[in-house]
């Protein structure tokens, strides 16, 4: 019964029970190389975790020890393993830009700063900077960071601020040395350092995705006008609420733990037929039957409603997939639905 438990437990579940194993001390110290999105995952995790038996503890323990065995890097230039690792598990395509920050990042205190930091401190910090400067502190945090914090900066800074980021493919050691006085904090000294790739379409569409969507919607307006091609290509890859089709039904049922049933009602409004069948076959079907007339009788909801019920569906499919849970496909006035 316990391997079965085992078997069922998510990568959080089973990371929250070895640092429950490991002591207070030494799981202090772990979280403390860890970034505060990873610390509230876990320490959510560990609040609700229950019926946790000895055999339990005995097999994460186990997995845990086999892996480092199989893994360590001891010995090994830790940044080839690091980037070799990284490209065997997501793919070059995905892991290119998630190396290339974690490589730059790695020792530089003034990143891991920002990332505690609240986006309104962050947006008044760099408000008044050159703007390439602030567009490359926006690629180094997480997109939903990002995205809170543009939406703090002028109004008339936000295109401007994507369209540089969109564009931007290499940041120079100079431009980081004047991101370190800028943070106060030694980034990169290296004058043989390489450029780092950075920037582009996916982090412009990563941080729209987070965006409040009149926000969104106004900027992109402004962007097409600018440059109607690049336009176009950041809509090509945002991730909407509809693009939950292309997920795997493991990780569709994984988001559904995750989701109230209130959300989902709301949120599965006027979409496609496609969409909503899928996530009725990754349900009970008594449960299934149950959402399908509880749609058909709903009366009519304001748009805004709808939308913001599927942003915060998308949120938490966001944060699952961030967590290694799920993997999501690439891919964004009040009417009545």
């Amino acid at each position: 019964m316990a391997e079965e438990q085992e078997e069922g437990l998510t990568l959080a579940e089973k990371a929250s029970l070895l640092l429950l194993a490991v002591g207070q001390d030494r799981a202090a110290s772990v979280l403390k190389n860890m970034g505060p999105k990873e610390v509230q995952l876990i320490g959510t995790t560990m609040a609700t975790l229950g019926n946790i038996s000895s055999d339990m503890v005995d097999e994460v323990l186990e997995e845990f020890i086999t892996q480092i065995k199989n893994q360590t890097a001891l010995g090994l230039d830790s940044d080839e393993y690091i980037r070799n690792m990284l490209t065997d598990a997501l793919g070059a395509d995905k892991a290119g830009n998630m190396i290339d920050r974690i490589l730059l990042g790695k020792n530089s205190k003034g990143i891991e700063q920002l990332k505690w930091m609240d986006a309104r401190s962050i947006a008044d910090l760099i408000r008044l900077e050159h703007p390439q400067i602030i567009a490359i502190i926006l690629i180094l945090l997480d997109s939903d960071q990002a995205a809170e914090v543009l939406s703090l900066l002028p109004e008339n800074m936000r295109s401007d601020l994507l369209l540089r980021i969109a564009t931007l493919e290499s940041v120079q050691p100079a431009a980081l040395r004047e991101l370190d006085e800028i943070m106060e904090k030694q980034l990169t000294g290296s004058e043989s350092m390489k450029s780092s790739s950075l920037g582009g379409i996916d982090s412009v569409a990563n941080i729209l995705n987070y965006l409040d969507g009149a926000i969104s919607e106004v900027v992109m307006e402004e962007i097409s006008e600018a440059n109607g091609e690049l336009s176009q290509e950041i809509q090509d890859k945002m991730f909407v609420f509809q693009d939950l089709k292309d997920v795997d039904d493991r990780g569709i049922q994984t988001l559904l733990r995750e989701v109230s049933t209130d959300q989902l009602l709301l949120a599965l409004r006027g979409v496609e037929d496609e969409l909503k069948e899928k996530i009725f076959s990754n349900m009970s079907k008594r449960a299934a039957e149950m959402l399908r007339d509880d749609l058909e009788a709903a009366p009519p909801t304001k748009l805004s409603e709808v939308e913001m019920a599927q942003k915060d569906i998308l949120g938490i499919a966001r944060k699952l997939a961030d967590a290694g849970e799920i993997s999501l496909g690439a891919g964004g006035g009040d009417e009545l639905v």
